[in-house]
């Protein structure tokens, strides 16, 4: 199973995905690349911030439990 990112991490990966877009110094497969990879990125952020959101619904004294 993988490690979640940190949001904190996500967020960084994806702004230096996004200035490397606007480069516009990229070979077109690069590109689609890049593109693939925010996507992911993007994924694994709103899975995370659901987890925080479960984790901060929880009942004072109750674990939440993973997916």
């Amino acid at each position: 199973m993988a490690v979640p990112m940190s949001l904190d991490h996500v967020v960084e990966r994806l702004e230096r995905a996004a200035a490397e877009l606007r480069s516009g110094d990229l070979a077109p497969e690069r590109a689609a690349a890049l593109v693939d990879e925010c996507a992911r990125l993007a994924a694994e952020a709103g899975a995370e911030l659901d987890r925080e959101v479960r984790a901060a619904d929880a009942p004072a004294g109750q674990l939440a439990l993973d997916p």
